[in-house]
């Protein structure tokens, strides 16, 4: 049984706290069908999102099977399942990929246990026709039913859904309802529907009807009419209005004991009629909890990675802008290095030449100097810049993208590790193969006179730490857009900020250059040029070069920061 007692959830208003829930009590029985209804903003989703334990209440608690969730702590993620608003399913996987990976990150298993789940899971939601279509073909109602899939895969013993016939077509919302109805039915779960419908009211077993956060009734839809004075469903809204809220509350509890009576009659009712005994108020054997651990780190982390490459290769509009810069990036710096290597001249023997000679071939050294000082700086800058901006395409939306679905997968039991992990996984992968093909084909062009592993170990350096640091960017933004935006002006800042063009003043250096992972790999990547050339860069450039120890160290850091701050924004929760 789940049991609400004197719920309250109130916010800072101002002069006077609002209270978005007030001291609202329920009972709802194992195997029972409940609808939660009222109009827009009277506190539905709220008072699903305190059950499911998303939102923090002020007072009051809950207790599920005798157990006090206040004090003992949430649901266990194999308890409960809940269907958001938002799609939890990714539209280049299929309905057989989405439900499978559900169930490997939710359920502890072998093989042909999940493939056993998975089967009756497909079944159980008409799904099995479908299931190698894509997400991105399904149907609103068809979608729906896939959410309601990806949660069932734990066989929740609670199942809490928000707005799931939203935006349906008549007959898909009955279909939606009578499948919610008929897994209520099987091993005691309760389901929760919150609904802005009042259609298809008689196939709850119970309605619960909210106003301006207080509960105004909570029975069986055949006495519903009866209470509120109305004919039919659709005038209960606007009878609602007639009386304050809190007057709904106190009439309800003064019939309360009454209603109670008969929602107990009528749902074991229920059960007799399908000549079936009514669910023992008794929780899940040991052998049951057993069978629904959640699975370990590295079996999530797999998961994880497995579905991200997926995903990656199906996604043809990121796939395609992946292959052109990396591609076309390192043809745009072989076009520079054509003067990257002149020979240097020097004035060693200038005997015989006349001072107007010896003046003119001093200017032409100086002219050459400078002009493969420029090329060689500006050529290392050039790649430093460029993989830092696929640094920046690479993760920044990778977790701000996919929020609302990490929030979901987290609420299932996802570890927080587990997810920050794969998604360094996968940006390393990204990571090596463009710094490689970035060095490789600009080496072959180019011909690096120095340290050629020096070189390369910088690139990715640079790489990866924009691509770290774009990372946590993301993963502590609101929006995909917000992560975006904050990620492409810190590559925009890269070059005026690094003083490899524009000498900066020195107070503003000892500032901003520890923050420009640019600086640092081009100073590290010069470090490893011929001494001759180093030399020639090191006369036209007004910028000190970094220590190489300091560049590795700087880098480095930056990295491990951006790691850390993905970690930090992904443990916290934002669901909105």
């Amino acid at each position: 049984m789940l049991e609400a007692r004197n719920i309250c959830l109130e916010v800072d208003a101002g002069e006077e706290p609002l209270f978005l829930l007030n001291d609202v009590s329920f009972c709802v029985p194992r195997g029972h069908f409940m609808a939660i209804v009222g109009p827009s903003g009277c506190g539905k989703t709220t008072l699903l999102k305190s059950i499911a334990g998303i939102k923090d209440i002020t007072s009051g608690s809950f207790c599920w099977e005798g157990r006090d969730l206040t004090e003992e702590g949430d649901f266990e993620p194999h308890e409960i399942g809940y269907v958001p608003q938002f799609s939890i399913a990714y539209d280049e996987l299929t309905v057989d990929e989405s439900i499978e990976n559900s169930a490997r990150l939710r359920v502890k298993a072998d093989e042909d246990e999940l493939n056993d789940i998975i089967d009756n899971v497909l079944a159980e939601t008409g799904l099995t026709d479908i299931a190698d279509r894509q997400v991105k073909l399904l149907s609103g109602g068809q979608k729906r039913r896939l959410a309601l899939a990806m949660e069932l895969v734990s066989g929740p013993r609670i199942l809490l859904c928000d707005e799931v016939t939203s935006g349906l077509d008549p007959r898909s919302e009955r279909e939606i309802v009578e499948l919610l109805h008929e897994l209520s039915m099987k091993d005691g779960r309760i389901v929760i529907s919150v609904t802005h419908s009042l259609a298809q009211m008689e196939l709850y077993d119970s309605i619960m009807v909210m106003h301006r956060g207080n509960l105004a009734y909570h029975g069986t839809p055949n006495v519903m009419c009866h209470y509120f004075s109305v004919n039919n469903f659709e005038e209960v809204y606007p009878q609602l209005s007639g009386r304050e809220p809190e007057d709904w509350s106190r009439s309800w509890l003064k019939h309360r004991v009454d209603y109670y009576k008969r929602l107990e009659k009528e749902h074991l009712q229920k059960f007799m009629q399908r000549g079936e005994e009514p669910p023992p108020p008794s929780p899940r054997s040991e052998e049951e909890e057993e069978e629904t651990i959640t699975p370990g780190f590295f079996s999530q982390l797999s998961t994880l990675l497995s579905r991200r490459f997926s995903i990656f290769f199906r996604d043809r509009g990121q796939l395609t802008l992946q292959i052109a810069m990396i591609l076309i990036f390192p043809i745009m710096v072989a076009c520079f290095t054509d003067q990257g290597w002149m020979a240097l001249t020097n004035l060693n023997d200038s005997s015989g030449q006349t001072p107007a000679e010896l003046a003119r071939a001093m200017k032409d050294q100086a002219n050459q100097n400078a002009l493969v000082g420029s090329a060689i700086s500006g050529i290392i800058m050039f790649q430093v810049i460029l993989l830092g901006l696929m640094g920046s395409n690479n993760s920044a939306r990778e977790v701000a993208g996919e929020r609302l679905i990490m929030e979901k997968e987290k609420f299932a039991g996802v570890g927080s590790m587990a997810y920050v992990c794969s998604k360094v996984v996968f940006l390393s992968v990204l990571v090596l193969v463009q710094c490689l093909w970035m060095f490789l084909f600009v080496h072959y062009f180019w011909g690096f006179k120095g340290d050629v592993m020096n070189h390369l170990s910088f690139l990715l350096l640079a790489n990866a730490a924009m691509t770290s640091v774009c990372l946590g960017i993301s993963a502590n933004s609101k929006t995909a857009d917000q992560a975006s935006l904050l990620s492409i002006y810190l590559v925009g800042f890269q070059l005026p900020l690094s003083g490899a063009v524009l000498a900066l003043d020195d107070v503003l250096a000892s500032v901003t250059q520890p923050f420009i992972s640019a600086y640092w790999a081009w100073s590290g990547s010069l470090s490893g040029v011929e001494n001759t050339y180093r030399d020639v860069v090191d006369n036209i450039v007004q910028t000190s070069f970094a220590p190489y120890n300091m560049c590795l160290l700087v880098l480095g850091a930056h990295i491990v920061l951006g790691i850390i701050l993905t970690y930090i924004g992904v443990r916290r929760t934002r669901w909105e």
